[in-house]
């Protein structure tokens, strides 16, 4: 365990030094409501948290790879932030009496803490999700009533890094020894020092470039130049790791980290409470020029007699363009409701207008020609013409679908536009047809050689008895060679007969195989389409039930502001005015309280 674990964390902030600025800020927050500037307020909130606060908060910031996290592994005693990886988030150390790291998760939209191994967090700090790692040390800096934020390796329009920059007491700008401060990095710790006036800039890396006392002397000379009078504090948090490794005090000290944890001590920690008053005077100052500029230009607007009129006619605008959404979007269910139902029934019509299409070529093919010769070759025709006609048919509902979208998205304005439709065409026609039977096969196309046979043999036996008794009259024998003509021309028409009405059967069996198959088609692609069309329709209702929603929130958020306005700018101006003026006295008191803390 480390020597400090008996420590316990200091509080170097006193809650009587700071109890006149919580009140100031409250009441700065009472006008900002008043003002309607909720940006301003949420930046008090913040400020107040801050001064609530009993530690000092310290942020890291610079360019990546400038060794910021391994300056703040140095300044806490431990590897809480990543060295060697691309991937970067915002990391707090506070004092604890064990080692703990805690990461916290972005999941489905809610914030989830997970605790992880404070002795390798890298690979958990890697993972998806993470909006920032929290450690405890018992570190005796930490112990001091510091806590040190690692901001993200970011610079310029870096909201998280702003936000951590905004919540802090003092920043340490890490910089590189190699080269001096360029004018973007001036004009970047110029805006830092509008938000939090306590910089320090340290040049990291100095065991690596020996002229870096040359590249420390530029830089205190571009700060005075920019109005800048920060430290500029030469460090080399790598040389302190090694040290820190092998015990060598003298290269510790050569490393200048212990030199700034006691500059750290002397002016920030040992000052918290000037420190804190004036970061918190200064963002005082700011809001209360932003609300007097706010509440003047108001109180001017209110002595326009123009603006009352103005107002007036935008509050009458406001409730007719309330009435008229409201009116649009009454019927778009009916439309919805009906156009899904057309929609139902066209499809369902188009898909058996095709089938009986197919049913009646089928029909036609089968009257000219012998079914049985090429039946397996007609089914698979028959199957592809099938897989078309229906995939045609889902092609139609997609695009109906999508004209049904437009027209309920018609009935609102302009901005919004049809639901995104998931496809209706079918891509594997196969799919929703394997449930249906194959046709059938023909029964009556197998060979029937001894049914034939016996016809012919009937039909003979018919010929040669009629033929053979009428030749009996002239003294001839039954058989003889007329009664033997006639039987085989019998038998033969007997036989040609049989065939014949073999080939009606087979194509009135055909016929019923066809109209079976195409019921079966009927069946289950009907179930499909429903299907389907119904998931359409439960998209659209839920698409356009929350456009509704949020057109009804819009028309009402309008004309609750227009109604505000009125009351404002209408015929209670001269309250207002008031009022305003009232506040902007009471401000000016909060400012010079305020001025008074830090004389």
């Amino acid at each position: 365990m480390s020597a400090a674990a008996g420590l316990k964390a200091a509080t170097v902030k006193h809650p009587d030094a700071m109890a006149p600025l919580i009140r100031i800020l409250d009441e700065l927050r009472e006008i900002t409501r008043f003002a309607g500037r909720d940006d301003l307020g949420s930046r008090l909130s913040m400020v107040r948290a801050r001064v609530s606060d009993p530690r000092v908060r310290l942020v890291v910031v610079g360019e990546p790879k400038n060794g910021m996290s391994t300056l703040v592994n140095s300044l806490v005693g431990a590897s809480v932030s990543a060295t060697n990886s691309d991937l970067s988030v915002p990391v707090i150390v506070e004092y604890g009496p064990e080692p703990t790291a805690t990461l916290v998760r972005s999941v489905d939209g809610r914030t989830e803490r997970q605790s992880v191994d404070p002795l390798d967090p890298g690979p958990a700090i890697s993972g998806f999700g993470v909006i920032r790692a929290e450690f405890t040390q018992p570190s005796p800096l930490l112990a001091d009533g510091v806590v040190v934020m690692d901001a993200p390796g970011a610079r310029g329009a870096d909201n998280t890094t702003w936000s951590m920059i905004a919540a802090a007491d003092a920043v340490l700008y890490v910089g590189d020894a190699a080269t001096e401060l360029t004018v973007d990095q001036i004009a970047y710790l110029q805006r830092i020092q509008q938000i939090c006036p306590t910089v320090i800039c340290v040049l990291n890396k100095i065991d690596q470039f020996s002229h870096w006392s040359h590249t420390q002397q530029r830089n205190r000379e571009l700060l005075d130049a920019a109005g800048l009078g920060f430290a500029v504090a030469p460090v080399s948090a790598e040389l302190h790791r090694q040290a820190g490794l092998s015990g060598n005090y003298q290269r510790d000290i050569e490393s200048g980290v212990p030199q700034l944890i006691d500059h750290l001590r002397d002016y920030v920690v040992a000052r918290a409470d000037s420190v804190a008053l004036d970061a918190a005077v200064q963002d005082i100052r700011l809001v209360s020029d932003h609300l007097a500029l706010t509440l003047r230009n108001e109180v001017e607007s209110l002595r326009d007699p123009r603006m009352r009129a103005e107002i007036t006619d935008k509050l009458v605008r406001a409730r007719d363009e309330a009435d008229q959404q409201r009116q649009r979007t009454a019927n778009w269910q009916v439309t919805l409701v009906d156009g899904s139902t057309e929609l139902m029934a066209d499809i369902e019509h188009d898909l058996r207008h095709r089938l009986r299409s197919l049913v009646r070529d089928a029909e036609a093919e089968i009257m000219q020609t012998d079914p049985a010769r090429r039946w397996k070759e007609f089914g698979t025709d028959l199957d592809a013409r099938i897989c078309e006609a229906v995939e045609e048919n889902f092609v139609m509902a997609h695009y109906r679908s999508v004209e049904l979208s437009e027209q309920v998205a018609s009935k609102f304005l302009a901005d919004n536009r049809a639901a995104p439709l998931p496809n209706m065409r079918l891509e594997n026609p196969g799919e929703v047809l394997e449930a249906v039977q194959p046709l059938e096969p023909l029964e009556s196309a197998k060979a029937r050689v001894g049914q034939q046979i016996l016809s012919a043999l009937r039909g003979s036996y018919g010929g040669i008895l009629m033929v053979g008794l009428v030749t009996s009259i002239l003294k001839m024998s039954l058989v003889n060679w007329y009664s033997i003509g006639a039987g085989v021309l019998l038998g033969i028409n007997a036989l040609w007969d049989e065939r014949k009405n073999l080939k009606q059967r087979r194509r009135a069996e055909a016929k019923v195989a066809v109209a079976r198959l195409m019921d079966d088609v009927i069946f289950q692609v009907s179930k499909e389409s429903r299907n389907r069309l119904r998931a359409m329709q439960r998209v659209l209702r839920d698409h356009f039930t929350d456009i509704a929603a949020d057109v009804a929130k819009q028309a009402d958020e309008a004309l609750r502001l227009a109604e505000a306005a009125y009351q404002k700018y209408g015929d209670h101006s001269g309250d207002r005015i008031a009022d305003a003026n009232g506040q902007l006295g009471k401000l000016r008191g909060l400012r010079e309280q305020a001025d008074s803390l830090t004389a």
